[in-house]
Parts: structure tokens; C-alpha cells; sequence
């Protein structure tokens, strides 16, 4: 089991109570400052305690190079943490300002065909670049220093939604950290030759410098799945490294402010090992949008459920999520009446200690424009702005009632989820394409839901095997350890599912030998 970091919740305002934090994220430079004391007011009145400031901020903060501006940022948090509301502060290194990539194009990454990815949108930078890291960093350290003693900000936003548009990176920068990452996790080139057995298609490697990105092989062909799901691995490492490192560097100037970063777990959501993340940061923070259809609420409390099994039942925080219709679908569909409290408070149910929108005043212009927000283009006398309102003073009864701090009590049953199972049968040459591991979860979810019993969903380095009934749906990779805590759970009395495409291949993505479920055959007794 991985080290993981102490659990540290962000502490209220000086005189201020615990509550539940409630608010979303805060973009006041997209607006005039006549604006802000309007949006404080209706903060109050919406009874928001908390809210994110600054994640896209960079080039507002750091207009050119070495050239800072915190003038503004002072005024709206000096403004936000005097009437009570407290702040979530981004180190704003989401996306590089227009200087910095016009200066140092080489931070920009690239696709597997080798194109290269034009700014103009949002994280357009490589994680395994040591130029852009150095700007990162470097940007960092300035936004500590200058807040370190800020009695408003409450905790760090880390980053945003790490991997969201830049989980792949085919660069040169990325094929020599994948060259490393090669080394550091096999030690030998032919450890590497076993593991992706390149005997096959004459794929044999002499050396760690022949090592090369799962890059364009031509539309109909097969990449070396050991190769493929190592780049996956690798992938989420380096984004990991990079987290890692701006963590450090605000941590060792600020060491009393917690920090996280949103993870995007949801249903389908595998861009990141988030389990392997989630002993990374302070407390575990989590980024859900709606999906429209009649498994809207099981989903929801799906993934809930998940983001508990990933903070260990910790409370955890929901840093976004949608009052209404999000913009990036063929269509967008509204919520519907009561949907938007029922959703909150459904997270809530499932351990959420914090309620936090995709944003707090809706955008004029700019890509999300049409994004529900808390504030929306109607203004206060709207129906979304009244539920909003509703939704505050649930959650202040809530925790005036003792809610908040509590966890969820510990199920009989655990779906078990694995990220690498999902990476490794996302392969395009496997016996059907119709099975993926990342929906096997959700439809036992659902099935048990529809019985009455609500199951714990666990990463499988959980305690999956300290449950009466643990369920392994479609957990296509076994390794030597987890076959052994299978053997054991059965063998202490443990009631074990096992369904199709279960243990099928171990670590490496090699098939284990004697007939399918090849590593736990005699276990189920096939």
C-alpha cells in the first residue's frame, strides 16, 4: 500500500464556525470591479463561505515575464474574507500565458502524429518539460511568498483537472522522461523486452534510447499493448510529478494551508490513476458533471461513492459541478426543477464535507458562456439564483444539525475498481470492444442499489478484502499480489463475485496461463 498524506481539511475564517463549504469557482478578473461588491453581496445572501480564486489567472497575475501583479487579486480577496468568505487560492498554472509559449515554444504539446498543440485554449503545456516547469515553479513560489501570512486563504488549489486536455504528450521532452520512467521501473532493457513482449512483430529493444512513445502506426494497427499500458502509467506519473512539484514548492513557503487538486471522477472518468493520486494531496477534491438519462442519480452516487473509497472515507470536497446544463455536449439538458438541490445534497449523503459550482457568476463571453452557474445570466431574481439560495441554508442546517466531520458509514459490499484494468482493456485487439472494465462497476452499482443494498465502490488498493461480499467486475488485471489477496479473502471466509474478464492477465498485460480466469482458476472453481 502507497504512503499516503495526512488528512488536513481547511480550517475556517478566524471567528467564523465550521461549516460545510459551499461556493465554486470565482473569476472576478473576467469582470469589471464595479462588479464585486455585487457579487459579495449575493455571496452573502446565497450563504457561499468559500470560493476558488485565480485558476486561470496567469497571464492577469504575471503580465510579462517576472512582471507580477497582485493589486487586484489583494482587493477581491481583502473583499471576499471580510465578508466571511473564505478562499481557495489556484497557484494559476492551469494554462502559460501568450509570452511565455511565444518565448518558449517547446513547452507545447504534441499529439501522437506529431502536430503540435497551438495555444488558444487551455493546457497547452507539457508536463515533462523543464522549461515550463521552471516558469511554473517559479510562478509558484512568487504567489506564496506574497500570500503566506493572508489570513483569507484557507487552502491551495493546485493546478486544475490535471491530464483534461493534456494527459498524452508524444514529445521529445516526453519520450525521454518515458525513457527514464522505463528504466526506473525495470532496471534492465530486457526486463523491458519480457514485460512488453517485443519478441513479437520483431519489436525486440537493445537499449532504453530506442524506447519511443505509442506514436500514429498507421490507422487499422495494433499497438504493443504492454507498451500502450505502460505510456498510460507513464502518463499519469508525469502529470503526477508535476502536481508533486508545484505542491512542494507552495508547501515549503506556506506549510500550515493545505492543498489539493480536482480530480475528474466520474463513471468513465479513467484519464488518471486518481486512487494513486489521492494519497498525494491534503484532502481529496472532485469535479462530477451531470450525465442526462434515467441513471442520472445512480451514477452520481456511483462516483460519489468512489471519490469516498479513493479518500479512504475522509470527508471529501466537490470543487465543481453544474447548477444546470454544461456546454461541452451535442445537446446540453437543464436540470430540472429540485434537481439542483437533490444533486448537492446527494453528494453530501455520499461524504462530501464542501458543495462547490462550475462558477459562481455566469461568463459573458469566452468557451464556456453558456455554462450553468450560480449567478446566472437572468441574475439574482432567477429560478437557479433562488435554489441556490435554498441549497445554502440546507447546508447550514445540515451542519448545525452535526453533520459535518462525520463519514459514511462502511458498507457490506465492495464493487472493486481498478484504473490500469480499464487502461489495459481499452486495447483495440481483445475479445470484444462492447466490454470495458469501467463500466462493469456502475451496472452492479445499480443492480444492488435496485435491492436495497448500497455498496462501497473501492480502488482495488483498498481494503476491498475486509468486506463480507467483494465484487471484481471485469478486473482484467490480476497481479501475483492481488491473486494472493484474492486466495486469502476466500480463504478467511470472504464471499467473492468474480465475473467475465476477471483475471484474466497479470501487471504486464501477459495472459495467465491454464484457462481463463487463469491466476484465481481453482479460486472460482471453473
Amino acid at each position: 500500500m502507497n504512503q499516503r498524506r495526512e488528512h488536513r481539511w481547511p480550517r475556517p475564517l478566524e471567528g467564523r464556525r465550521a461549516r460545510i463549504w459551499y461556493g465554486g469557482d470565482y473569476n472576478p478578473d473576467q469582470w469589471p470591479e464595479e462588479v464585486w461588491d455585487e457579487d459579495v453581496r449575493l455571496m452573502v445572501k446565497a450563504g457561499v463561505n468559500l470560493v476558488s480564486v485565480g485558476i486561470f489567472s496567469w497571464a492577469k497575475i504575471e503580465p510579462r515575464e517576472d512582471m507580477y501583479d497582485f493589486g487586484w487579486l489583494d482587493r477581491i480577496i481583502d473583499k471576499l474574507g471580510k465578508a466571511g468568505i473564505a478562499v481557495d487560492l489556484a497557484s494559476a498554472t492551469a494554462s502559460p500565458p501568450m509570452w511565455l509559449t511565444q518565448a518558449h515554444p517547446e513547452v507545447l504539446w504534441k499529439d501522437y502524429r506529431g502536430d503540435v498543440c497551438q495555444p488558444g485554449a487551455r493546457q497547452h503545456w507539457r508536463p515533462t518539460s523543464p522549461v515550463f516547469c521552471e516558469y511554473a515553479l517559479k510562478l509558484c513560489r512568487a504567489m506564496a511568498e506574497h500570500y503566506k501570512d493572508n489570513p483569507y486563504v484557507v487552502a491551495w488549489h493546485v493546478g486544475n483537472e490535471y491530464g483534461c486536455h493534456n494527459r498524452f504528450d508524444y514529445s521529445e521532452d516526453a519520450e525521454r522522461a518515458f525513457q527514464d520512467w522505463c528504466e526506473e521501473r525495470y532496471g534492465t532493457i530486457e526486463a523491458v523486452n519480457d514485460a512488453w513482449g517485443t519478441a513479437f512483430w520483431a519489436q525486440h529493444l537493445n537499449d532504453f534510447s530506442e524506447i519511443v512513445p505509442p506514436r500514429f502506426i498507421g490507422d487499422g494497427n495494433f499497438m504493443n499493448p504492454g507498451k500502450l499500458l505502460d505510456f498510460k502509467r507513464f502518463s499519469s506519473d508525469a502529470l503526477k510529478s508535476f502536481y508533486v512539484a508545484e505542491r512542494d514548492a507552495l508547501a515549503e513557503i506556506t506549510p500550515e494551508k493545505p492543498l489539493t487538486t480536482n480530480f475528474m471522477v466520474s463513471a468513465g472518468g479513467s484519464v488518471l490513476d486518481y486512487d494513486d493520486w489521492g494519497g498525494e494531496v491534503d484532502f481529496v477534491s472532485n469535479d462530477h458533471y451531470f450525465i442526462p438519462g434515467e441513471a442520472h442519480l445512480d451514477e452520481l452516487a456511483f462516483s460519489a461513492s468512489l471519490v469516498d473509497g479513493i479518500s479512504r472515507k475522509d470527508p471529501w470536497f466537490l470543487m465543481e459541478h453544474s447548477t444546470s446544463a454544461v456546454n461541452w455536449r451535442p445537446i446540453n439538458y437543464r436540470k430540472e426543477p429540485g434537481q439542483l438541490v437533490r444533486d448537492s445534497l446527494a453528494h453530501v449523503a455520499m461524504g462530501a464535507d464542501a458543495v462547490c459550482y462550475f462558477q459562481w457568476r455566469q461568463s459573458r463571453s469566452g468557451a464556456e458562456k453558456f455554462h450553468s452557474a450560480m449567478l446566472p445570466h437572468a441574475g439574482e431574481d432567477s429560478q437557479t439564483f433562488r435554489d441556490v439560495c435554498e441549497l445554502g441554508r440546507d447546508l447550514g442546517t445540515l451542519a448545525d444539525e452535526g453533520l459535518l466531520g462525520t463519514k459514511l458509514a462502511k458498507s457490506s459490499v465492495a464493487i472493486v475498481f481498478d484504473y490500469e484494468s480499464e487502461w489495459a482493456s481499452e486495447h483495440t485487439a481483445t475479445p470484444t470492444q462492447n466490454v470495458h472494465h469501467v463500466d462493469e462497476p456502475l451496472a452492479w452499482f445499480r443492480a444492488l442499489a435496485d435491492v436495497g443494498v448500497t455498496a462501497d465502490v473501492v480502488p482495488i488498493r483498498s481494503n476491498w478484502d475486509e468486506y463480507d461480499v467483494a465484487i471484481l467486475p471485469s478486473v482484467y488485471i490480476l497481479s501475483e499480489e492481488n491473486t494472493r489477496r484474492v486466495r486469502d479473502y476466500v480463504a478467511n471466509g470472504g464471499k467473492l463475485i468474480a465475473t467475465y474478464y476477471t483475471g484474466i492477465s497479470d501487471e504486464r498485460d501477459h495472459v495467465w496461463l491454464g484457462g481463463y480466469p487463469g491466476s484465481i482458476r481453482d479460486v472460482v472453481g471453473v
